[in-house]
This record gives C-alpha cells, structure tokens and sequence, in this order.
C-alpha cells in the first residue's frame, strides 16, 4: 500500500476485534500528494528501466527511502529528520511532441531537509524540474494567513499531465475529449472508413503483444494460485505486459513474499491493499517492496473481510434479509477498510432502532451503501442506495413500501441483460468481429438499441475488428474501435 494515503490502517496485538485492530485511522497533512507526485512517479518508475539495470536498482532504492521519508514525516511528534540525499533517473520528454526522447533519461540528486509532506512534494518535483503549475491551489490553501483561492475566478485544472500519462494510466485525455466534442460528430460509416486502415494496422501490430499477454497471465495464475487478474483501467497491452512482467520478477526475486496471494484475484489498479469486495489491489505506481509487504499483510485483510461479511449477515437480519451489496464504479476502488467503516457505522445507527420486519421479507432485494446521500432511493437496476447516514428508524418503512417495485425493476433488468447478450452474440457472429465489448458507463438499455441498428446496416468495415461501444468515436493504441452507443447512420 502506497505510504501517502488517505486513512493508514495498522494492527495492533491485543484482545480487540481484528476489525477494531486493523481500524486505526490516521488523517494525513497534505492528502494531495497522490495526486501530486504522479508526474514524479511516471518520470521515474523502474519498471520503465528493464533495459537499463543500473538506474533501475538505483531508482528503486531511492523510491524506498523517499518513501520512509514521507512516512517518518507523519508519524506524530515529528518535528524535523535527518537530511535524506537522493538520486533518480528520470525520464526524458521533448518539449514539443510530448513523445519519450531516444536518448532516454537524465540523472537529477538533491537531500530533502523538509518538514512536511507538502513541503516534500515541492522540492521532489522541483529538483527533478518538473512541472508544478497543479501546485499552486494547494500552496494558496496553505498560506499563512490562512486565505482560501478566491471564488469565481477562471477555471482551474488542477494538472496538466504529460500526454503519455494516459496512454499509462488508461485514462481518458480531457482535453483531447474537448476537442472530439467540439467536432461534427460523423455518421458511423464516414467515420469507419477514415478510421479503418489505420485500427486494422494497429490491431495486427499488437498480436504479438496480445499473445503474450495472453501467455504471462496464464503463468502467473497457474504458478501463483489465483482466481483471476484484471485491470481497473483501459490500459495498452503493452503496458499490461509490463505490470505482469514486473509481478513475475517478483515473484522470482522475493517467491516467499506470495504464498499469501493464494485463491485471490488481483486488480491492477492505482492504489496497494484490497478492496470491498476482496480482490487485491496492486498499485501500478509503487514498487516491490511494497507489492511485497501488501502480501505479508493479507492475513490481516483477510481477518478484516470476515468481520465485514460477519457486519453484512447481521445488517441482514435487521433489515428483513436484504443483502448488502457492493456496485464499483468508475474511479478509484473502495478499500476494504472504507467499505468496513461504512458498514460498522451503519449497524451501529441501525442497531437501537431494531426495524420491525420479518426475518425473510426483503431476502431477495439488494442494497449499497453511500455517505455523499441524504435520502434512499431506488436504482432503476432495483437495489435500494442508502445513505450512511440516513434515519435508521424510518428505513424499514421506505424498503417495505418499495419493495414489489425493486422486484419488477430486477426481473425487467434481468430480461434486458438476457436480451444485451444474444443481441451481442449475433453481432459478434453476422459481422465477423473479433470482439464485442462494452464501457462500464454503457447499460443495457443503450446497448440494446446500438446491435440492433449494427445487425440492420452491417457495415462491412468492421469485419475482423475488435470493437467497443463506448460514448464517442475513437481508435486506441492496439487498434480496438470505439464507437458511441448512439451512432449516427
């Protein structure tokens, strides 16, 4: 798990709940940092170093003392440390074309004699001169006399990330998105024949590198024991390759580090721990050794996913059998820690309240659970969102009252989905496609309707294509098509 977090969870050895344990939350000076120093971080990972051992052991020491620094910074009582001196390779990027120069990378050495995180991330991103426009908000929060940005002035983009950040990240480009919004948008078959040439290139270029992706997660699973390996993001298959290859340098390097990940699924992702429905998350920005101390630690998250599905079977029993659920959605991934605060919070308002329902009147519906509502609702999926915080004694009234609605919406969704994936079949089939997906954001009653039209007008250019129905037209690096779910004929 990455040093610089939100919430830092410990255990401690005593008679408590492993869950009171494992809860001891610490709030962090200058939270912003994640985000801060991913420029950083992209500059200098190792793993973009295969070809060069030299600066990849050297960055990766100086990634783990940077990161003791930051942490000694926020232990409490801190007040100064001792000078830290350390050197990076960082990456090279031209001025005009945003592209990675040949020559590769420049060596930057500074000390940090810092005080606070805050302070940490400037001179992190200054010695290694890289840009701290996306700064300037969080200084202005931090002056002294305690002034606030002032209201309504221009718009602020907190940062300006490199163009290959997102090609890294999977990430979508804002500006680039602006600019496709701005456009005419064209009918699908002007838009299939500019585009695909250049998407059937793509795709045959990346063949090698899907089959080796292929291949490593394969060999990963089979020698690690897992249930599954996924990713969070879009990201390229190049790049997927280098998260498995950096895995299963791990795993030569430190193999008793993953006895633990046994009949786990991993997730790819932006932040190290495990998330709210137990998937371990590897971080795509930290290195081995915390990958490394993750795994030591997963005894614990596991102690911590019993005592959430121990939480989950008595909200339950309260509530008349309905299931507590969890629907991730685009962003960052809910922790498992989050997801048992939410829970434990919940059950403790629910718990003097004691609904009067019956045992098994609600067991066939869902809920999620959500702290930015004021009010329960019903989702047109049919599960209940509840607010954390919301009246506990009125609920059982709002789920009673609701609750043959929440029954139609789920049969009607599970027709739809029913229907999404003959539909999808017969596409894939009639039009010779290599693939058919969708983005998370496209539901079924928008997907419906789009292989309904592509099955009436069959446009020969997609034959042999992958492709994905998304909310715009675009080509991605491996060549798959994404087009609206809404096109134009």
């Amino acid at each position: 798990m990455s040093v610089i977090t939100l919430l830092r969870w410990t255990v401690r050895p005593c008679s408590r709940p492993v869950a009171v344990q494992f809860l001891q939350k610490r709030a962090l000076s200058g939270a912003e940092a994640i985000t801060a120093l991913r420029p950083f971080y992209f500059a200098v990972h190792p793993d973009f170093f295969g070809q060069h051992p030299r600066e990849r052991e050297v960055n990766e020491n100086s990634l783990k003392r940077l990161n003791g620094y930051l942490e000694n910074l926020q232990k409490p009582g801190v007040r100064s440390l001792k000078p830290t001196k350390l050197t990076f390779y960082v990456r090279e990027t031209t001025d005009k074309k945003d592209e990675i120069l040949s020559s590769g990378f420049r060596s930057v050495s500074f000390t940090l004699h810092t005080k606070d995180v805050l302070s940490t991330v400037l001179d992190v991103l200054r010695s290694c001169s890289l840009s701290m426009e996306h700064m300037q908000g969080l200084k202005s929060v931090t002056e002294p006399d305690g002034r606030s940005p002032e209201a309504g002035g221009a718009f602020y983009r907190p940062i300006r990330w490199d163009k290959t950040y997102y090609a890294f990240t999977g990430y979508r480009d804002p500006e680039q998105e602006l600019e496709q919004a701005k456009r005419v948008e064209p009918t699908l078959s002007l838009w299939l024949r500019n585009n695909e040439a250049a998407a059937s290139e793509k795709q045959k270029t990346s063949l090698p590198r899907r089959e080796e992706l292929k291949r490593l997660k394969t060999e990963l699973c089979n020698k690690l024991s897992l249930t599954d390996i996924r990713w969070q993001r879009s990201w390229g298959v190049s790049h997927r390759c280098c998260q498995l290859q950096s895995l299963s340098r791990l795993s030569q390097q430190n193999p008793e580090s993953l006895h633990n990940l046994r009949g786990h699924t991993l997730v790819f992702t932006d932040q190290s721990g495990m998330n709210a429905v137990g998937h371990v998350m590897l971080g795509t920005m930290d290195v081995h050794h915390q990958w490394a101390k993750l795994f030591e630690r997963l005894p614990s998250y596991r102690a911590l996913l019993q005592q959430t599905e121990w939480l989950k079977e008595r909200i339950s029993l309260l509530l008349g059998g309905i299931q507590v659920i969890h629907i991730e959605r685009r962003g960052p991934l809910l922790t498992l820690e989050e997801h048992y605060s939410s829970l434990n919070t919940f059950h403790k308002r629910l718990l003097p309240c004691r609904p009067a329902l019956h045992p098994r009147s609600l067991q066939d519906l869902t809920m999620t659970l959500e702290s930015d509502r004021s009010s329960t609702i019903l989702h047109e999926l049919g599960h209940f969102i509840v607010p954390i915080a919301y009246e506990a004694c009125q609920l059982h009234t709002v789920l009673q009252s609701q609750a043959q609605e929440a029954r139609r919406r789920i049969k009607q969704q599970e027709q739809l989905e029913a229907e999404e994936q003959e539909l999808v079949q017969s596409c894939r089939a009639e039009l010779s496609l290599s693939s058919l997906q969708k983005e998370a954001g496209v539901s079924s009653r928008q997907m419906i309707p789009c292989c309904r039209r592509l099955l009436e007008e069959r446009p020969a250019q997609l034959q042999g294509l992958r492709l994905c129905v998304s909310h715009f037209y675009s080509v991605l690096q491996d060549g798959d098509l994404c087009i609206p779910w809404d096109w134009k004929g």
